[in-house]
């Protein structure tokens, strides 16, 4: 079930107000000495292909984005905590100058929801007159806000609020408590009467309890959908982020210093970019259309370039990815970045002729975008994530076909752009046909073929807030439990079969392997010594500082660079073939235990969705913008209760 949209013309911030919320936060913060740790809730069970590596080396964008955003409001106190790098920290535990932090945040992604629940659970162990105010966010709460709250009263546990959206929703809950807040009360008591008092109803995006019984809340508030920042450029510098990370340890307490601007390119080469937000697409396994309102939100070329070269200067981080939907979504807008960042290369700056960075895109945009991908190239794109899914449009028809796919690889390994593709397996592909291409390894053969170094093969699962949702659980096809063993959340990652119709399913998880065999295997690799994919024009002439101001380097020095360059090109994809078959390895590894529960265990279907076990409702007494069909509502002669509670206080 996707989440439903504002009223037409309400979907976004009035021009302008995510800078003035900040403007007024700083005024206020200076009277108020809070302090704030974020944690970033990891899974370390997850970290296979097609994201190891990547996955620990890529702070992520979503938590700095939080920090970002506190900082600029003026808590300076803030500091992030990735459990990737930090897999024993633990909220009991931390102090930041000294003492207990103010705030404790956490956010997640589905598949890291057990190592959400851990922190949150712990955080509820502290002492109720030192405990922070408990914030839970991130694309899990996002769409399953009621995750993050226990309805067992033998384990009783749960955050204060969730956060349902952006940095906007943050900074307005904290705008309002901190208008009502009493001398040197903890913000958590602020919190409480703030809530009690319905102070909070006003602030769309948050989901916060009510009433307890048994240590489990009576029932979930919701106060509806956010409205979403229309212009990207008003978001906080994303170089102030990088500032507040905690240094990589084994320990459960925090350093007395975040990590310093040396360390930061060590332990997060990569760069993750916000540059546009949005898709056109409605494709029914996919949120991210419903999350956006329908809107397509991006920052202005000379934005991203400024942060370009603020992370190069201060960090020396040249990888970026950029946290796009779909970068070619709008040509103008496209172009309007492409060029921004081209001519820094014309003018020869060295931050913009070092970077490289990569991107998603579908098929069909990037054919529309043929005549622009020089300019784009230029810009620094060495690499687009393609959404090829299923190229005989069996599952999902983007504009994609054997041919067109052919058409665009071609056309970006022309102009010095490496073709990535991503596809999606599903119950009614075959792994191999003979009269047509439409088996998996049919078409993982043509991609490579075609030019792909890498490829992303994942399994069809169900995926919160899409039109899908509802529907796999309810037709039988999602899997509750496998020989009494539940389905956790972190098997739930597109790498494991949890939802299929087929009487065989592993099978389907077989497929997977064998493909990810297909495209990495040591005879491709045997092959990529003679005829690498990677020996295209990478344009690296155009895009070296001193070229580009139109220098001329000594004939040795250009000798050398011309050897490197063929050397790293002919040999680059020989060693993505290494890289990927050791992963692959430990993919296999991780995988192979639950194909044979597939093969031999009882699979227990679910027949509704998994929905939240405590009451939710509007703050108007009505049906809860995130609550699921099978959701109780609250009950009338509750909510009158809870009512005359505040109109007492």
């Amino acid at each position: 079930m996707e989440l439903p949209r504002r009223a037409r013309g309400d979907e976004l911030l009035r021009s302008g107000e995510l800078r003035n919320i900040r403007l007024r936060l700083r005024t206020m913060a200076a009277k108020h000495d809070l302090s704030t740790v974020i944690a970033c809730a990891f899974d370390h069970r997850t970290s296979m292909l097609p994201f190891i590596y990547a996955d620990t080396r890529m702070s992520p964008a979503g938590v700095r984005a939080i920090g970002s955003a506190m900082v600029d409001a003026g808590f300076k106190k803030t500091r992030i905590v990735l459990q990737q790098w930090n897999r024993n920290f633990r909220p009991s535990q931390m102090r930041l100058d000294g003492s207990m932090p103010d705030i404790f945040m956490v956010s997640s992604m589905y598949i890291h929801s057990a190592r959400c629940w851990d922190l949150i659970r712990d955080a509820c162990r502290i002492e109720a007159s030192e405990r922070p105010l408990i914030i839970a966010g991130g694309p899990k709460v996002i769409y399953e806000p009621w995750g993050v709250f226990s309805a067992d009263p033998t384990d009783a546990w749960g955050a204060d609020v969730a956060v349902t959206g952006e940095e906007y929703v943050l900074l307005n809950l904290l705008e309002v408590l901190l208008s009502v807040r009493m001398g040197s009360e903890s913000i958590r008591r602020t919190f409480l009467r703030a809530r009690d008092s319905g102070a909070l109803d006003k602030v769309p995006g948050l989901v916060y309890t009510l009433g307890s019984r048994d240590g489990v809340a009576e029932e979930l508030v919701d106060t509806g959908i956010q409205r979403l920042v229309g212009d990207l450029d008003e978001l906080p510098d994303p170089v102030l982020g990088y500032q507040l990370l905690e240094p990589p340890s084994s320990r459960a307490t925090l350093d007395s210093h975040a990590l310093s601007a040396e360390r930061v390119h060590k332990y997060s080469p990569i760069g993750a970019l916000v540059l546009t937000l949005g898709c056109k697409f409605a494709c029914p396994y996919c949120p991210i259309p419903a999350y956006n309102q329908r809107q397509y939100r991006t920052k202005s070329g000379e934005r991203i370039s400024e942060e370009i070269e603020r992370l190069y200067q201060q960090y020396h981080i040249r990888f970026h990815f950029g946290a796009d939907d779909n970068f070619f979504n709008d040509q103008a807008r496209t172009l309007d970045i492409a060029e921004a960042l081209a001519r820094k290369v014309d003018s020869g700056s060295r931050a913009h002729c070092k970077i490289r960075w990569g991107t998603e895109a579908t098929v069909r945009d990037t054919l529309k975008m043929k005549d622009h991908l020089s300019v784009v190239r230029k810009a620094g794109l060495w690499g687009l994530w393609l959404g090829v899914e299923d190229m005989s449009g069996a599952l999902i028809s983007k504009g994609q076909s054997v041919d067109e796919t052919a058409e665009a690889f071609s056309l970006l390994r022309e102009n010095g752009i490496f073709p990535i593709p991503m596809m999606m397996h599903h119950d009614s592909q075959p792994l191999y046909t003979r009269k047509d291409q439409s088996g998996l390894l049919n078409q993982v053969n043509l991609l490579r073929k075609a030019g792909a170094v890498a490829i992303q093969i994942m399994m069809l699962t169900p995926s919160p807030g899409s039109k899908l949702y509802v529907k796999t659980y309810t037709s039988g096809l999602a899997y509750e439990s496998i020989n009494g063993l539940p389905v956790e959340p972190y098997v739930v990652d597109g790498n494991h079969v949890v939802a299929s119709g087929h009487p065989k399913p592993w099978q389907k998880q077989l497929n997977l392997l064998l493909a990810y065999l297909c495209f990495y295997n040591p005879l491709r690799f045997l092959a990529a010594l003679v005829r690498p994919k990677t020996k295209i024009f990478l344009a690296d002439a155009e895009t070296h500082p001193a070229a580009a101001r139109g220098q001329n380097r000594p004939r040795r020095s250009r000798l050398r660079r011309r050897i490197s360059r063929k050397l790293k090109a002919h040999l680059a994809d020989s060693f993505v073939q290494l890289f990927r078959m050791w992963a692959l390895i430990h993919l296999i590894c991780r995988t192979s235990i639950w194909n044979l529960r597939l093969m031999r265990g009882k699979i227990k279907r679910y027949r509704q969705a998994p929905a939240s076990q405590i009451p939710m409702r509007s703050v108007d007494g009505g049906r809860a913008s995130h609550a699921l069909p099978g959701t109780p509502q609250a009950q009338s002669k509750s909510l009158e209760s809870k009512n005359r509670a505040r109109v007492v206080a």
